[in-house]
């Protein structure tokens, strides 16, 4: 090989070195992966691509909930699909769960509930992580009927006046007897009662006591 032609082949070879080394610094690194963007709040972060899935925490109860007959429930035993699901509390009280069979529900807040399909599941699990989620109030129904808007039977997750209901029931129709509305109350093991509601006198502020704070099963009627 000539002097010219080696020459020529070193120019060169300097020349691509110089390429390399004035290339930017995206150039030379390596392609970094996406950072993972931190998962939301009541959400699960994604395992192999699959998505976040998000955590149910049920409706908000008062602080007095105690669960009863027709309520929906939902039990969710940590890492084990099988055992969890939502359950309907029957007539009797009793729910039914996959391998703990029946449990009383009826009458318990959800944290003492809890604690009972634990002490159930030891036999079964070790150590085992449950949760009792409220999905739907059926049980602390309020009812009205006669001459309002919607009538019909109405949740009660907290306090409730006689006024309020009439409120969430639509209101008054045109013809009502505002003056002679009654509330039947049936509590178990106590006589039937009934009271007596003017709304006409509430509207204006007089015998403020007859706007009863209504419990679960008490029936307003709207003449």
């Amino acid at each position: 090989m000539g002097t010219t032609t080696s020459h020529r082949l070193r120019a060169a070879a300097f020349a691509l070195s110089g390429f390399v080394a004035a290339a930017p610094a995206w150039a030379q690194t390596p392609a970094q992966p996406a950072p993972t963007a931190p998962a939301r709040p009541g959400t699960t972060p994604p395992v192999q691509g699959r998505p976040a899935a998000t955590v149910s925490t049920g409706i908000a109860t008062a602080t007095d909930y105690v669960i009863g007959p027709d309520d929906v429930l939902g039990i969710v035993f940590w890492r084990d699909t099988e055992m969890s699901g939502d359950v309907t509390v029957r007539p009797d009280g009793m729910i039914t769960l996959p391998l703990l069979q029946d449990i009383k529900a009826a009458g318990l807040r959800p944290e003492e509930l809890r604690a009972k399909i634990v002490e159930a599941a030891t036999k079964l699990i070790e150590d085992p992580n449950v949760s009792v989620i409220v999905r739907q109030i059926n049980s602390r129904n309020v009812f009205i009927t006669g001459a309002v808007l919607r009538p019909g039977p109405f949740p009660v997750s907290g306090q409730m006046t006689v006024v309020q209901l009439i409120s969430v029931a639509g209101g008054l129709t045109e013809f009502a007897d505002k003056s002679n509305i009654t509330i039947l109350r049936n509590e178990a093991g106590k006589p039937p009662q009934t009271f007596r509601f003017n709304y006409k006198d509430v509207s204006r502020g007089k015998n403020m006591q007859q706007n009863i704070i209504l419990k679960p099963g008490d029936t307003v009627t709207v003449p």
